[in-house]
């Protein structure tokens, strides 16, 4: 059942006014409503468009900034459904955050290694490129080692 919005003059948030709030997309905003990360949202009698409340706007931008960084839906939701529970929840909460810090910080330190790698490979072609087969033969095999460290890496994070 669709909750309708008052016809009195009520303060309002249209979808336009919420895309522009939250940097989230018309799509994703109806998405959310439809997969219940957000409860239903009111709708005008005549018009049938969304207009959220500041309590809905502030659900989605808390959930635009969980998104941003690069939590999941089934985390958003646990998210959803633990903040519901307030203050007896905190220990989830935080649980479910520091387990995505935890998975940020890996993902930061693979990035670190590529980085690392790339910067080698360059290393390898600047010696190539002046002549120095000897720095480039042994900067190659560096990047070899390291080539297998962050493969090797990708692995345990996928088992």
């Amino acid at each position: 059942m669709t909750m309708i919005a008052p016809a009195s003059d009520s303060p309002h948030i249209t979808m336009k006014e919420m895309v522009l709030r939250s940097g989230l997309s018309e799509h994703t905003l109806r998405y959310y409503e439809r997969i219940g990360l957000l409860g239903r949202i009111a709708r005008d009698r005549s018009s049938r468009h969304r207009y959220y409340s500041e309590s809905d706007a502030v659900k989605v931008v808390t959930l635009a900034c969980l998104r941003a960084t690069g939590m999941s839906i089934e985390q958003m939701r646990r998210y959803v459904s633990q903040n519901d529970a307030g203050v007896s929840a905190a220990a989830d909460q935080i649980a479910l955050f520091d387990q995505h810090r935890e998975f940020l910080q890996r993902q930061i330190t693979r990035a670190q290694h590529q980085l690392e790698y790339l910067d080698g490979k360059v290393a390898y072609w600047n010696a190539l490129s002046r002549g120095d087969g000897e720095s480039a033969s042994k900067i190659g095999w560096r990047n070899f080692e390291m080539a297998l460290e962050i493969n090797n890496e990708m692995k345990e994070e996928q088992a």
